[in-house]
């Protein structure tokens, strides 16, 4: 059954597992097999569901992160800069530093 996702806009919609796919996608750029990439849209989506009610597009992208911390640096730099909104340089090194402290 889906469950609603709330918008940044305050819009609500189903959520889509297809999305968070194609962000993943994105922002791996093919270093991982799209193998992997569906057992963490799993992953995701049944930690998603664990909670009640909708869950917010926020909560959604804390997730992706989190996975992407995990395997590609990289990634979770293009990834964040997205969600994250970054506006210039700035904001990638101080990700970048956050992302190394928490190493």
């Amino acid at each position: 059954m889906p469950f609603v996702v709330v918008k940044r806009d305050g819009r609500h919609e189903a959520f889509d597992s297809d999305k968070v796919r194609d962000g993943l996608i994105r922002a791996l750029a093919d270093s991982v097999p799209s193998e992997e990439i569906a057992v963490a849209v799993g992953r995701i989506e049944t930690d998603l569901r664990v909670g009640q009610g909708a869950v917010t597009s926020d909560d959604i992208g804390r997730m992706v992160l989190e996975y992407l911390r995990t395997i590609d640096e990289a990634a979770y730099l293009r990834f964040a800069s997205v969600h994250k909104e970054f506006r210039d340089a700035s904001d990638f090194e101080r990700e970048a530093a956050a992302l190394e402290r928490a190493d």
